[in-house]
């Protein structure tokens, strides 16, 4: 009979932002992620929730396959924006790809049973979310954040790994490209072995899979409907050129380009750019 997993000691009522899903290391009043233009503070004013409160609440994690050695993390009920993370399960070990405001020992322990968690990789602020717990589940596992992003981090920790230019090699066919849509910040992971060696993009919602799922879209800000401006988008696209892949990822559940994606990128870049550029 397997032992059941147990996480190391977690500080369970660090504060974490019911509107972004963010923890932050100590009590706060305002959370800064929210306060940005780019976010935005509930209707019902600045709340805070924290792991135990959770857990109290009957919070629970949820597993499903989203892909080929791709699975998604999330958790139920619905928290914050409802974001999923994706574990993606590749031969130079397990990446989580964002990062979501929940952990107990049963979803940690079932991570646990698909070879946990080698490194962790977040796209932007909006999805640090309780990346910090995550990183001491599975033994330190480094925290890759582009330094572009540094300011935002709430929960400061030696496992965070700042990086800074275009790309990073992270692992065996493993790269991170900071796109700079959405945030300056803003991350992709591409994967050359993804979808059986034709390769898979992990977007978050730099690059948003939009519900016609043929399609990407580009925003600074998404609940505010502020356009991203035309010079990063050609930017991100310039940034992409090199990298061949099948499968975009985007950030919530089924939310994932099957096929043609590069192709994707390119023709949801150019449509864009036509509606914010035209002038008639």
């Amino acid at each position: 009979m397997p032992v059941p997993f147990r996480l190391p000691d977690l500080d369970l009522d660090l504060p974490i932002c019911l509107t972004c899903g963010v923890q932050y290391a100590a009590a706060q009043v305002d959370c800064p992620v929210c306060e940005d233009e780019r976010q935005y503070v509930g209707w019902e004013g600045q709340r805070w929730t924290s792991l135990a409160r959770l857990r109290a609440d009957g919070y629970h994690g949820v597993l499903r396959p989203e892909g080929e050695r791709v699975t998604g993390v999330g958790a139920e009920p619905k928290i914050s924006i409802g974001q999923r993370a994706l574990l993606v399960q590749t031969d130079a070990g397990n990446i989580l790809w964002d990062c979501v405001p929940f952990l107990d020992d049963d979803l940690a322990g079932r991570i646990a049973e698909l070879g946990g968690v080698t490194a962790i990789a977040i796209s932007h602020p909006h999805f640090y979310g309780a990346m910090i717990d995550w990183s001491r589940a599975f033994g330190g596992a480094p925290i890759y954040i582009h330094a572009a992003d540094a300011d935002w981090l709430g929960r400061p920790d030696d496992a965070v790994e700042l990086w800074s230019g275009d790309a990073l090699t992270i692992g065996d066919g493993l790269t991170l490209i900071n796109g700079g849509v959405h945030f300056a910040g803003g991350t992709v992971l591409h994967w050359a072995q993804g979808e059986d060696g034709q390769g898979a993009l992990f977007s978050g919602d730099i690059l948003q899979v939009v519900l016609d799922r043929r399609w990407v879209s580009f925003m600074y800000s998404y609940p505010n409907y502020i356009p991203e401006r035309p010079s990063v988008v050609r930017r991100a696209l310039e940034l992409l050129e090199p990298f061949d892949f099948d499968a975009v990822y985007g950030a919530f559940w089924q939310t994932v380009v099957r096929a043609d994606g590069r192709a994707a990128v390119r023709r949801s870049a150019e449509r864009y750019l036509h509606f914010v550029t035209d002038t008639r």
